[in-house]
């Protein structure tokens, strides 16, 4: 690593424009800046800075080296910070936000898992259908549903989630099993306040508008009605999972059923996440996919 000898002590040189200032910026004595300046100048034979009593200016040589040493000096203050970060042990305030349901069955509990495995850490939690703004809001993290939209946010895959139209036995033996999506048009159909269904069609993902007596904006509340025998609803695994495996619901069209979505986790565009987001986001992912 002799090649390193001098790069940082003449960065904070030239930024400070004064050896002594470097010194005490580095933790180091003016004279072996000085030193480590000067091996740095014999090693490349060319010399960097102007030396009076009174100031310190670069060569012409040396404003061109200093534009990438400053990206090496940056680079690898960012590999130590990494490097701290995967050693230091969570702590402090997490702020979060999921959406409702998804939050209270999925994610509160693996938080609730997460404090009792990090003691140091807090969190505040903010369960919301809305999308927040995480910059304004003051967030660290948000888990999103879905297809993402364009933003300046970070993503992180945790896991998916598999779309199904489902309805209950009783609804299927009265108005029969839709196996096109032609057959939709004679059936009930319980849709949000979305509108409309995600479906594949001759390869493509199509967007279907359904028609049905009911329109509701909780997932909750439409898979009931399903469950009552009021028609056939399109609702994530984490709603409907229990009832397939009990026989409570039925699902139908599986050929026509869209891609797995993502589950994602999204964080404000940082230079690094910090240890406890980090830490947490690793948590959650792992969680997510036992």
């Amino acid at each position: 690593m002799k090649q390193w000898t001098g790069i940082s002590e003449f960065v904070a040189v030239a930024e400070q424009q004064s050896f002594t200032k470097a010194a005490k910026l580095l933790g180091m004595s003016v004279a072996q800046v000085s030193r480590n300046i000067a091996e740095l100048e014999a090693t490349l034979a060319i010399k960097l800075l102007y030396r009076s009593t009174r100031s310190v200016s670069l060569t012409e040589e040396g404003k061109l080296y200093l534009q990438h040493c400053r990206h090496l000096v940056s680079s690898l203050e960012e590999a130590n910070r990494t490097l701290a970060n995967l050693s230091a042990t969570p702590r402090g305030l997490i702020k979060l936000t999921a959406p409702v349901y998804y939050g209270e069955t999925h994610i509160a509990p693996l938080l609730h898992q997460f404090l009792l495995q990090y003691p140091d850490t807090e969190l505040e939690v903010h369960l919301t259908n809305d999308k927040l703004d995480l910059v304004q809001g003051g967030y660290d993290l948000a888990i999103r549903l879905g297809t993402l939209e364009d933003s300046s946010l970070i993503a992180r895959k945790l896991t998916h989630r598999t779309q199904y139209i489902v309805a209950s036995p009783q609804y299927l033996r009265q108005h029969g099993t839709p196996y096109q999506l032609s057959d939709l048009t004679k059936q009930q159909c319980l849709t949000g306040t979305v509108g409309f269904w995600r479906l594949m069609q001759d390869g493509k993902l199509i967007s279907y508008r359904p028609q049905g007596r009911l329109v509701c904006n909780s997932g909750v509340a439409l898979r009931d009605a399903a469950l009552q025998g009021l028609g056939l609803v399109q609702l994530p695994d984490y709603y409907v999972a229990d009832y397939l495996t009990n026989g409570s619901l039925h699902s139908v069209l599986d050929a026509f059923r869209q891609p797995d979505e993502g589950i994602w986790a999204l964080y404000p565009q940082n230079r690094h996440l910090s240890a406890k987001v980090r830490r947490l986001v690793d948590f959650l992912a792992a969680q997510l996919n036992h």
